[in-house]
């Protein structure tokens, strides 16, 4: 399961948010075919948002075949594949630098320091 990172000062719709979330999930690996989500009430409470909010993600990527729903039962991953655009990744791979040096800055890491680590380190 993802831990989902809600930002309501970014100016992106919290339910966009949530599906860029389980979207980049999905196609990073983090999720799985057939794996089941929390439902939309468990998820709305635990990110202290309206349930409506998760509700529309969940069915905008269930138009997109992404989700299935079964009712009584749960939402769950689809079989179909979700790949990223150059865009999509592009802007994910730019907020997950953004946050790093913010972190890192507020350490006092300089970026040289930085830049060194990350050629020592091996994915």
């Amino acid at each position: 399961m993802i831990n989902f990172i809600l930002d309501p000062k970014n100016g992106v719709p919290l339910y966009r948010q949530i599906i860029n979330q389980i979207r980049f999930g999905i196609a990073s690996g983090q999720l799985k075919s057939g794996e089941q989500l929390p439902t939309v009430r468990a998820l709305a409470v635990e990110l202290k948002i309206n349930l409506n909010t998760i509700a529309k993600a969940y069915k905008e990527l269930e138009i997109q075949s992404v989700l299935e729903s079964q009712q009584g039962t749960g939402t769950f991953i689809s079989s179909t594949k979700v790949e990223l655009n150059h865009d999509e990744r592009a802007k994910k791979l730019t907020d997950t630098c953004s946050e790093f040096l913010s972190v890192t800055n507020a350490y006092g890491f300089s970026h040289k320091e930085i830049i060194e680590k990350l050629k020592m380190m091996k994915p």
